[in-house]
């Protein structure tokens, strides 16, 4: 038996004397399959641990200080003391134009080895890297960082940190408002960072941070030696339209509009522009001094101290109209010095109107002054006093009795005012209007603006009154009707309109009388209705009150009366009277005690 054949036997005996579930948990299947051995984990442990200790070794994301060895036309050579060296794109570098071979330069292992064994690095992602961890150590302590304003951009600049770009709000340039943005960009600047979006890799600096940091400095310096009454210098800062804003060297104080000029202005620009020097005087600051009100006109001394003493009241002087209210109107009369014109000095007419119907800004106008207080600096002056008072002569020239024709400038319940020239109104009661017409409203006999004749009736000089009358430029028709319309007349009407107590009757000449109700019956027993015309009697006239009282049933029974006292007349004249007759008449005289 040979050798081999002797080893089968053995082995197939060693297998039937092992157990099938041991086997199959013993067999190696790496060998098997690979033809080697598989690695224990605890040798792998040791020898990554053993390799690690090896010059040179690398790990994956480690940034390393690197040697340029050679320089090629497109990528540098670099000797990072492992087992190879690496390979960079020159592109990487175009920020440094000097690259030599010999630098030292900061790369990251991107890889140990790529499929043909060789080292990957990066000197990009290393400087993004350090640059962070440069501005987040900056940020931790608060340190002043170095950059260059690369570009403008949407609500501020793009700033290069440390080659990462950050963001430098417009707000955050300087202490005071940015006009020209173009005038930073290529400028080197410090700035403090103040904050990192970690997660969006975003970063906020701010140039202003630095400058009131500075400032805060001298603001307290400046703020201890304030003192009211103080002549400081500073430059504008900022123009609204309540005032100015002056920085006087890291404090800001507000000349408000009405202490920057003797004389009136519209706007603070009217006399300073942004940037300008200004010597300012300190009026007053609150406690902390954190509010301080500055004047400029304080500079200058009041020019009502150089107004003409010899200027008095009555006097006529001449201005410029520099504001207009409904009130009135304020006049110039020298820079600074202004007097006001109210509006019912303005002219003699008792139609108080606003002052922009009279004047215009603007306007070079003369006025007389009512009233001068020169300790309280104030004046009133008066328009109207230029021309004569038109109710010192107006009894002469306008005596009881005269007729003229006036302007309707407005009328009450009671009555219309004219106007019979500026300065002049009378009044027309409403019982003064018509001698006929019984009138409800004014507005229903004449309108604004129309012309009206009227007669002066009466005279109150001290109140400057004057009653007036239109009717009264007419003949008084009632000296007619007193004859034509006497008791128990009858005449032809139309009723016009109707009450509770009666109606309205109108006759010829547009008369007017009243009809009770219990007389507007007809004969037939009904009633009568506006628009029906019929005849009526007169059973009342009062001239002095203008009444008519009329009647139109006491027409029909006029008539029945007259017929029951001619059938009496007849029945006592006959000789004998038959029941026919007796009959005739008891039924007539029935009715008409019915009715």
């Amino acid at each position: 038996m040979s050798e081999e054949t002797t080893n089968q036997e053995e082995s197939a005996k060693e297998v039937q004397a092992v157990n099938p579930e041991q086997f199959l948990k013993e067999f190696d299947w790496d060998k098997h399959v690979e033809g080697i051995e598989a690695i224990n984990d605890a040798e792998t442990a040791e020898f990554e641990a053993a390799l690690e200790q090896v010059v040179g070794f690398l790990n994956e994301r480690d940034v390393v200080e690197g040697t340029i060895v050679k320089i090629l036309e497109r990528d540098a050579i670099i000797d990072v003391n492992s087992k190879s060296e690496g390979v960079i794109s020159l592109n990487e570098f175009r920020y440094n134009q000097n690259l030599a071979v010999g630098d030292k330069v900061e790369v990251l292992v991107d890889r140990r080895e790529d499929a043909s064994g060789q080292l990957v690095l990066s000197h990009k992602k290393a400087r993004v890297i350090k640059a962070w961890e440069r501005v987040n150590e900056s940020f931790e302590k608060g340190e002043v960082v170095s950059g260059l304003v690369k570009s403008r951009t949407k609500g501020g600049m793009i700033v290069d940190i440390h080659a990462i770009e950050a963001f430098l709000p417009g707000s955050q340039i300087d202490v005071k408002p940015i006009r020209d943005y173009d005038q930073y960009i290529n400028k080197h600047m410090e700035f403090k960072i103040v904050k990192i979006n970690h997660e969006f890799k975003n970063i906020v600096v701010s140039h202003k941070a630095l400058i009131e940091a500075d400032i805060e400095i001298q603001k307290k310096e400046i703020i201890g030696k304030l003192e009211k009454g103080q002549v400081l210098e500073g430059v504008v800062k900022n123009i609204t339209s309540y005032g100015v804003f002056v920085d006087l060297g890291g404090v800001d104080g507000l000349v408000h509009i009405t202490d920057l000029s003797w004389k009136r202005i519209n706007h603070p620009s009217e006399i300073l522009e942004l940037d300008q020097k200004i010597n300012v005087v300190i009026l007053d600051f609150d406690d902390e001094k954190s509010r301080i009100q500055l004047g400029l006109k304080q500079l200058h001394p009041h020019p009502w101290e150089a107004f003409d003493e010899n200027i008095k009241v009555g006097d006529k002087v001449k201005g410029k109209v520099v504001v207009l209210a409904d009130y009135g109107a304020f006049i110039e009369i020298e820079t600074g010095v202004e007097g006001l014109i109210h509006v019912s000095e303005m002219s003699w007419s008792t139609h108080l109107r606003s002052a922009q119907d009279f004047v215009k800004v603007g306007a070079e106008i003369e006025a007389v002054i009512l009233t001068l207080d020169r300790e309280d600096r104030k004046m009133s002056l008066g328009l109207k006093q230029l021309h004569p008072d038109p109710w010192v002569d107006i009894d002469k020239r306008y005596p009881v009795g005269t007729k003229l024709t006036g302007s309707v400038r407005n009328y009450t319940n009671f009555g219309v005012f004219v106007e019979l020239e500026e300065g002049v109104d009378g009044l027309v009661y409403i019982s003064d209007l018509s001698w006929t017409e019984k009138i409800k409203h004014p507005s229903d006999f004449v309108k604004v603006g129309d012309k009206l004749e009227v007669e002066v009736l009466e005279f109150d000089l001290d109140a400057r009154r004057l009653n007036l009358g239109h009717k009264q430029t007419q003949e008084n028709p009632w000296d007619k009707y007193e004859t034509e319309y006497a008791l128990n007349s009858v005449h032809t009407g139309v009723m016009k309109e109707k009450n509770d107590k009666g109606a309205i009757i109108v006759f010829g000449e547009n008369l007017e009388a009243f009809a009770p109700n219990r007389h507007l019956e007809k004969e037939d027993g009904t009633k009568l209705v506006v628009g029906d015309t019929s005849e009526f009697k007169v059973i009342e006239f009062k001239k002095e009150n203008r009444k008519i009282v009329v009647s139109h049933s006491a027409i029909h029974r006029q008539e029945e009366t007259k017929a029951v006292k001619a059938a009496a007349a007849k029945a006592d004249s006959a000789d004998k009277t038959t029941l026919g007759d007796i009959g005739g008449l008891a039924d007539l005289k029935k009715k008409m005690e019915e009715k």
